[in-house]
């Protein structure tokens, strides 16, 4: 059997176009300050998640 291909490239990449679009949205529907104030939950919730996985 051979290896799985590496998709983590084409994942990534998604990820980042998909985040794109979605604060797009946000902004035009509700503005930018709503967009800061995701992007700041959004990074709180790394840092989070990040410190968590640290201690355990």
């Amino acid at each position: 059997m051979d290896a799985a291909p590496n998709y983590t490239t084409a994942a990534l990449v998604m990820g980042a176009v998909n985040l794109l679009w979605i604060l797009m949205v946000i902004r035009a529907v509700f503005g930018f300050g709503a967009v800061v104030a995701v992007g700041y939950g959004i990074d709180r919730l790394i840092v989070w998640r990040a410190r968590r996985r640290r201690v355990g």
